[in-house]
């Protein structure tokens, strides 16, 4: 309806005219403030307003899109769709928020240590050993960074034969923490998932370096069942990635170095065990000659006993057949008397008148033909 000049709009549609002007003028903006009237209804709803020296706009979204734990004062970022409500006026309707300037930067991530601390996710319990060297590496970073690019050469130098899978991820910005959890998840989500997973990026400011220090990122890191080495920045910078992983990398050369060994270092262990090997069997072979040498006197000495004790044994025994000789009672004057079968007779009963025998003497035999037997 046009009165004069002027529309005149019922007020659905002048909230619809407003929202479409916005849709096509800014569907989306980022505005940056000083935190106020920050709550969170129903574990679920969050209001808070932004505001400068001048002004003030109100917000309006889930906990799921908070980066941490919040207090007023500190100093955000927020993307969102501006809209008019039809009961409850203006807002913006958030899509991200984030943290800005040093100050707000280390509040938001001292409030979220202090958090995840509470429930243990920094427990030194929690940690697990890195394979070492591992077989399969899955690298969560920038695949144009010069962390990766640090990263490839000091492990290609150190070790070969490591199968990296690279997840390429923003590394900074607020698309950042939205791909560093999807890679952990896709990782984890492996049928065959890789031996470590590996999260780096090199140095920068905080607001950089941020991303590392949210709370889906933190909590992803925690959660994977897959060991976990981060390293972020420099060695002065720590993030709450680092502290959830199971082992943390002063930088990403340094994580390199912690996965697998160098390969000089090892041909040098292993030259030095070689040699040491071959004197211990040296020795071992030294010592069984010595033995050996010991076991064969013993032996002799033993069959030099055994001989010693045999010759007693066999001159005692030549001693009793010698005194058993039936040719020494035949020197004494007995003779041996043997019947026409050949065989010794030692009764008289034996023989009859007519019998022929034989009569065996120390020095010969004679025939004979039995008279009489009494």
């Amino acid at each position: 309806m046009v009165i004069g000049s002027e529309p005149v709009f019922g007020v659905s549609d002048f909230v619809a005219l407003v929202n479409q002007a916005f849709d096509m003028a800014f569907p989306t903006a980022v505005i940056t403030g000083e935190l106020a009237n920050f709550r969170v209804s129903k574990n679920r709803w969050v209001y808070f307003d932004l505001k400068d020296e001048f002004s003030s706009v109100k917000f309006f979204g889930t906990v799921y899109m908070l980066p941490g734990p919040l207090e007023d004062g500190m100093m955000l970022e927020v993307r969102g769709n501006p809209r008019l409500h039809n009961q409850f006026g203006f807002s913006v309707n958030v899509q991200t928020i984030r943290p800005v300037g040093e100050g707000a930067i280390r509040k938001a991530a001292d409030l979220l240590q202090a958090k995840l601390t509470a429930e243990g996710l920094f427990a030194a319990e929690r940690k697990r050993l890195l394979p070492f060297p591992p077989q399969r590496i899955g690298l969560i970073t920038s695949g144009e960074s010069a962390a990766y690019a640090d990263f490839i050469k000091i492990l290609d130098a150190r070790w070969h034969g490591v199968e990296i899978e690279l997840a390429d991820v923003q590394v900074q910005g607020e698309r950042a923490p939205a791909q560093l959890t999807a890679a952990l998840q896709w990782f984890n989500e492996q049928a065959a998932p890789p031996d470590v997973l590996v999260m780096i990026r090199g140095g920068g400011s905080a607001d950089d370096l941020q991303a590392f220090s949210t709370e889906s990122v933190v909590r992803a890191v925690a959660a994977s069942r897959i060991p976990t080495l981060v390293a972020i920045g420099h060695e002065i910078d720590v993030s709450l990635a680092e502290l959830a992983a199971d082992r943390r990398a002063s930088t990403p050369s340094n994580a390199a170095e912690l996965l697998v060994p160098d390969r000089r270092e090892v041909a040098l262990r292993l030259a030095a065990a070689r040699e040491q090997m071959a004197r211990a069997m040296d020795i071992r072979f030294e010592a069984a000659g010595r033995q050996l040498l010991e076991l064969r006197a013993d032996a002799n000495q033993l069959v030099g006993q055994v001989v010693e004790r045999q010759s007693y044994t066999l001159a005692g025994r030549r001693q009793l057949l010698a005194a058993l000789d039936p040719r020494l009672a035949l020197i004494r004057g007995f003779a041996i008397v043997r019947g026409a079968d050949g065989k010794a007779l030692r009764r008289a009963e034996q023989l009859r008148a007519n019998d022929i025998v034989e009569i065996i003497m120390s020095d010969g035999s004679v025939v004979a033909q039995i008279k009489e037997s009494r």
